[in-house]
């Protein structure tokens, strides 16, 4: 089994949620984090002073799945979350050791 994690631009959580539930992803976990990449934050405006934003709001979408769906997966991330500017995120790919469901004590695959 494998972990996707997926730092994606927060507009785009309803197209990439859309996109794995239709190549058969049933079960996703979302956070809101800030971080920053090549786009070192930005500038604002409020009420007539200039404040450095350092940290830029982005949402981390993970889904735990079987090895043969996880190329799927990414190029369903991919293609729902690209916009092609810059801070478009990132999507990390980990090995699951273990799964367990709390409820019926299923483990492995099953759990999934």
């Amino acid at each position: 089994m494998k972990k996707i994690e997926a730092i994606i631009k927060p507009f785009k959580l309803d197209e990439v949620r859309e996109a794995l539930s239709e190549i058969g992803v049933t079960g996703l976990t979302v956070t809101e984090v800030k971080g920053f990449g090549r786009q070192k934050g930005h500038t604002e405006l409020y009420r007539g002073a200039e404040y450095i934003v350092d940290f830029l709001p982005k949402v981390k979408v993970e889904v735990i799945l079987q090895e043969a769906q996880v190329e799927r997966a990414i190029e369903a991330i991919v293609k729902a979350a690209r916009t092609g500017k810059i801070g478009d995120g990132k999507i990390f790919v980990t090995a699951v050791d273990q799964v367990i469901r709390i409820r019926t004590g299923e483990s492995g695959e099953a759990a999934v």
